[in-house]
Formats: C-alpha cells, sequence, structure tokens
C-alpha cells in the first residue's frame, strides 16, 4: 500500500512508467443504479493490490496500470470536494475537422513489455468491476519499431523526462486537497493511409514538420505554420510547455484499419486543450493542423487521475448522490484558457 504518512507527499499513480512495447486502453461507463456505484468505489481499494499481484509473475516486464475518473463520474461517485480543472470533455472544430466528445467513465492506461501481463491485469480489474459498468472501447496498442507511429514518424519526440515530467504533470499546491494527481486527456485517431501513402516523403515532412527518417525539426524558416509540430508546441514567457504523451499505434490490417491512440497527462487539461484548439480550429483561426487531413478523431475524453493514496480512499467516500448518465451531451469550448506554467509541485 503506498505511503500514507502526513510528512510525506502524495504518491502519484504510474503515470511517469517508462514506454513500453505493449498497452490496453479501456474506457467504460458506469451503469445507472446505487449498487454499480457501490461496485466501483468499492473497486477503487483493490486496483493497485491486482496488479501487484500480476507484476510478481515478471516483475522486469514493467508493467503499470493507470485508473482515471470522468467529471461526470466522479460527481456521482465522489461528490465534493473535486479536482479543480476537471470537467467533461471539450467538443474542438466543426465540420469534418472535430475532436468530438465521445462516453467515459473510468479509464484504464494498462502498460507492459509483454502484452499477456496487460491481458491479465485487464482480465482481473474488468472482473472486480463485472456488471457495474459497460465497456465502449478498447483498444490494445504496440510498439512500432523506434517509438514511431503507424504513420511512420517518430511519436512522442518531446516528451519531458525526469524532475522535469515531475513539474509539468503532478498537481501541486495550485490544488492541495489533490495534490500528486494528473489529468489525462484521450483520443482514438483513424488514419487514411492510402492517402497518407500517396504524399511524397517532402509533403509528410512538411504536414509533421519534421525529417521522416532521422527526426530532426524541420528549420523554422521551411517548416509550415500549419504543421502538427508547429501547432503542438506551446510558450508562455519564453518557456515551452510541456505534456507527456504515451501514443501507441494500433490497427486490424486485414479490416484496413490503422490508428494512433493519443494520451497525454498534464498537471492541468489546459495545455492539452490549447494543442486541440490549435490543431483543430487554428493558430489562428483556419491554419489548422494539415495532418487532420488524413487523421480522424473518433473519440475523445477527459479524466482525473488521483494519486496511488487517494484512489485506494475513494472507497470509502460518501454514497453516490446521482445515478451517472451515459449519454450526457458533451460541452461545445470556446476557447481554452491559456496554459499555465508548471510550479514546482511537492513530490520529490
Amino acid at each position: 500500500m503506498p505511503a500514507t504518512s502526513p510528512d510525506l507527499p502524495p504518491e502519484p499513480q504510474a503515470v511517469h512508467s517508462p514506454t513500453t512495447r505493449h498497452a490496453i486502453f479501456i474506457v467504460a461507463t458506469i451503469n445507472p443504479g446505487a449498487d454499480a456505484a457501490q461496485t466501483v468505489r468499492s473497486w477503487c481499494e483493490d486496483v493497485a493490490t491486482r496488479v501487484r499481484t500480476v507484476n510478481t509473475r515478471s516483475p522486469e516486464q514493467n508493467l503499470s496500470c493507470v485508473c482515471a475518473f470522468g467529471s461526470d463520474a466522479w460527481d456521482a461517485l465522489f461528490g465534493q470536494p473535486r479536482p479543480a480543472s476537471l470537467h467533461p470533455f471539450r467538443v474542438f472544430g466543426e465540420g469534418a475537422r472535430v475532436a468530438v466528445a465521445t462516453p467515459g467513465d473510468i479509464l484504464l492506461h494498462i502498460r507492459a513489455d509483454s502484452m499477456d501481463l496487460c491481458f491479465e491485469v485487464a482480465t482481473l480489474l474488468m472482473q472486480g468491476l463485472g456488471d457495474a459498468v459497460t465497456v465502449v472501447d478498447e483498444v490494445h496498442g504496440f510498439r512500432y519499431f523506434d517509438r514511431r507511429a503507424i504513420i511512420g514518424f517518430v511519436d512522442g519526440t518531446e516528451n519531458p523526462e525526469g524532475r522535469e515530467a515531475v513539474n509539468f504533470t503532478v498537481i501541486g499546491d495550485e490544488d492541495a486537497e489533490f495534490a500528486g494527481g494528473s489529468y489525462v486527456l484521450v483520443q482514438k485517431y483513424l488514419h487514411d493511409m492510402a492517402a497518407w501513402n500517396a504524399l511524397t516523403v517532402e509533403s509528410q515532412e512538411g504536414v509533421i514538420g519534421r525529417h521522416k527518417l532521422s527526426n530532426v525539426e524541420l528549420d523554422d524558416d521551411i517548416k509550415p505554420a500549419s504543421s502538427h509540430s508547429a501547432l503542438t508546441t506551446l510558450e508562455e514567457n519564453g518557456q515551452e510547455i510541456k505534456i507527456l504523451r504515451d501514443n501507441m499505434p494500433f490497427g486490424r490490417a486485414g479490416m484496413g484499419e490503422f490508428g494512433t491512440y493519443f494520451i497525454g497527462y498534464a498537471r492541468s487539461p489546459a495545455p492539452i486543450e490549447q494543442m486541440l484548439e490549435n490543431m483543430f480550429v487554428g493558430r489562428p483561426a483556419g491554419n489548422y493542423d494539415r495532418l487532420l487531413d488524413y487523421s480522424q478523431a473518433v473519440t475523445g475524453g477527459l479524466f482525473f487521475v488521483p494519486s496511488a493514496q487517494l484512489l485506494e480512499q475513494l472507497a470509502e467516500r460518501a454514497p453516490v448522490v446521482a445515478v451517472v448518465q451515459d449519454d450526457a451531451a458533451p460541452v461545445v469550448a470556446s476557447a481554452p484558457s491559456a496554459p499555465v506554467a508548471p510550479v514546482a509541485p511537492t513530490v520529490p
């Protein structure tokens, strides 16, 4: 069990686990009724134990699991207090380019260097939830060559590491009740590989903003302002604002399905939402991410990741006060507030 001494800062969940060869992403909605809600609350206490049980079989495989909750689920299951920046996923864009919002109350991000461990953890956790939930999306991701996306470019190049990663992803004194927690945003993208592969390598590099083989960023004087790397780079007062990604390719070759599962962790949703605004609406408006000419977002969800200690303590929260609504209408966003520079969190 994680340390609970008042002298120690809250321990984050496995947000900063090393990159692995495999991952399973599960998004579920909570079924109506007080019994289902109580099952989920009680289950929170057992998540870490079930992961540790599987990890003992092969501890060198970097097995980990992150459990997170959506805004509606938090209110229905746990009530007040609530994380300061937790809200329903905001829709960005319109017409052919939309960052859609889809149902989701619980997110599981399971990682390991072997799929059998991921699958075993997923099985045990879903057995614990039983008929209290309905799975609305499940994706099995894999590492593709040297960390490349299915479109052939290296992914996650600008990820922060070490202390910098903690600073950008872990809540500190700005929301002390939820210190040690994080926010996580997920989207499932499907790619039109026929159209993408019809481009020359030079054209693809202009869309991404990097050289395909070397992964070196294009010089500013030739990199298009509509490139993916240009629009997802954020700065405030001369300092780059970063998020922690662990995207995974997925697909079914026989079905012609090729995709990227985007997952981004941050200490506030604002930077990721600003990136989506830049991508789908444009910076300025109309200068949208040209990667979206070949990629479609088919899911979208925002979740809060409680600290390891808080996840276990949620089992003792007050009874549900409202039934989770699976078909809650998404919140359509206006322009998000500007991301703030990180403040040193209270974790070591």
